[in-house]
């Protein structure tokens, strides 16, 4: 038996990330981190991503990369709202040693676990949410755009 859900759209952002920190070949992977330096908000809630967070990802060797998310939203009413999600980023079979030698894909998809937290009385309800985000970013221009779901 499949349980009965639904999508419900609640934001999309577009950010601008900087080039990967590269910090080597661990035994997990490749460790890599990436830092935002801006970002919109649309939809339900609106507003920009602070340029505090980013992404400390790490690569398999199956050249999936495993993302963990941090970042903060600015309501365009002056709430704060965490941000965290892990997710997959598949940057192809190749991915790893492709990765090493600083080669990645033009465009790659990301497909994450979003959850909130913050304590501004109108957006409480953010932290009941599980949330999906699906996700396209472009390694030629480090722009990503994301589109954010609530699961009910």
């Amino acid at each position: 038996m499949m349980l009965s859900y639904s999508l419900e759209p609640l934001f999309s952002y577009h950010l601008q990330l900087n080039p990967p920190e590269i910090i080597g070949a661990v035994p997990e992977g490749i460790r890599a981190n990436v830092y935002t330096q801006s970002g919109t908000v649309t939809g339900k809630v609106q507003g920009i991503l602070r340029p505090v967070g980013g992404d400390w990802v790490t690569v398999r060797s199956d050249g999936v990369g495993i993302t963990d998310v941090r970042g903060t939203i600015e309501t365009e009413d002056g709430a704060l709202i965490y941000m965290t999600y892990t997710g997959v980023l598949d940057l192809g079979e190749d991915g790893y040693q492709n990765f090493l030698q600083g080669q990645l894909p033009a465009i790659a998809q990301i497909r994450n676990t979003p959850r909130f937290q913050t304590a501004h009385p109108s957006y409480l309800w953010l932290n009941r949410i599980q949330a999906v985000g699906i996700a396209e970013i472009n390694f030629t221009t480090f722009a990503a755009d994301f589109d954010v779901y609530a699961v009910q």
